[in-house]
């Protein structure tokens, strides 16, 4: 039984590391990939500007960017984790774990958490390395600090849950599921006094305290006639509004999930690999081919379609008020209007990918390139 587990586990890994590649820049090298569209001669409509820039080591793995207080907390691939004031980029603590990432960071403004390549969750508190543990496999996934623990999520979909203070393992979730799990970063957030974890296609409602399913409720419903097919794992980052939990399953579909009564509110089959962004009106997300479409956060109703950034492999957008914002492969950052979906707005960086999901803290945006870069921009 065991030897048979072990090789299930490397089947799933394998197949996954197989779909990551064919979804990510190789499939770009090949000869036959479609050409990026050119971007278009742009006026800008509104203001902004990069207000100051930093650098990590580069970033080789899928940052997810911590905002908390006054700061963005960031993580480079070689191991060192900082904290940059919001305002001026001036670092607030740095430190170097070590060893090489996988998946980071999340903080709570006390405690930040990445997970090492090793397999190791690695805590830290005021700028120092706080305690490490090993995990029982490998995290894309950045972990979540919330209620003085950290919670961590592997790709078999496992869930653990720490102790923030000295590194206890509280619980641990495992569920059966699908043969296949994908080598992305599952969705792993906060809602009230719930923990809401990917769960394949499903999102599931977790009790914090004892690690014990609260609710299911599904986002997409796979079809296909093989396991690859029919993988459709939910992907970070999902979007929160209100008792909203809105989230993409992996080439499946986009759908919102009322977290407050643990049920679907709607769901629309869409292909397409990243995560989502969402704000008060809408929820946006690009396609395979780079298009993007905004529905209606209440209903699902498409808003608009915009099609000027085919195959110019696109991060996860960011709705910050009445913009869209959007990184590219060049490391160009795109201003949409919320309302339309026509571009107001570019900002260049360093030229390299832009590899994280842009975030938000007050008035300033920053995002992250794949040489290190990080570049804090404000509209005006």
């Amino acid at each position: 039984m065991g030897a048979s587990r072990l090789r299930a586990g490397a089947l799933a890994l394998a197949a996954a590391a197989v779909l990551t590649g064919l979804s990510g820049c190789s499939l770009f090298g090949s000869s036959n990939a479609p050409k990026p569209t050119p971007l278009e001669t742009l006026t800008p409509e509104i203001a902004g500007r990069v207000v100051w820039n930093s650098r990590i080591d580069s970033v080789q793995f899928p940052l997810s960017i911590a905002t908390v207080a006054d700061q963005f907390v960031v993580a480079g691939s070689g191991g060192v984790v900082e904290a940059l004031q919001a305002s001026d980029g001036r670092s607030a603590w740095r430190v170097d774990v070590g060893q090489k990432l996988s998946a980071g960071v999340g903080s709570d403004g006390r405690f930040a958490a990445v997970v090492t390549r090793e397999n190791e969750v690695v805590v830290l508190e005021a700028g120092r390395v706080l305690w490490r543990k090993p995990l029982p496999s490998a995290v894309l996934a950045a972990p979540l600090v919330a209620g003085e623990r950290v919670f961590v999520l592997t790709v078999d979909r496992q869930v653990q849950a720490f102790d923030a203070l000295d590194g206890r393992l509280l619980w641990n979730l495992r569920r059966p599921g699908e043969p296949l799990t994908l080598a992305q970063p599952g969705v792993l957030a906060a809602f009230k006094d719930t923990l809401i974890v990917g769960q394949g296609p499903r999102m599931a409602g977790v009790d914090p305290l004892r690690g014990s399913v609260r609710w299911e409720a599904s986002v997409a419903s796979p079809r296909g006639t093989n396991e690859v097919e029919r993988l459709a794992d939910l992907v970070a980052p999902a979007v929160r509004q209100g008792d909203l939990i809105c989230a993409r399953a992996f080439q499946s579909a986009v759908g919102c999930v009322n977290a407050e009564r643990g049920s679907a509110l709607w769901s629309r089959n869409f292909g397409g690999m990243n995560g989502i962004g969402g704000g008060a009106t809408a929820v946006v997300a690009a396609d395979a081919s780079d298009r993007i479409t905004a529905w209606g956060l209440g209903n699902g109703d498409v808003m608009w379609t915009a099609d000027q950034f085919q195959h110019r492999r696109l991060s996860a957008p960011l709705v910050v008020g009445k913009n869209v914002v959007v990184g590219d492969f060049e490391g160009q950052v795109h201003f949409l209007a919320l309302d339309n979906g026509r571009t107001q707005l570019r900002l260049a960086t360093d030229g390299s990918a832009i590899q994280a999901a842009p975030v938000a803290l007050g008035t300033t945006i920053l995002v992250a390139t794949r040489n290190g870069g990080l570049y804090a921009l404000r509209p005006e």
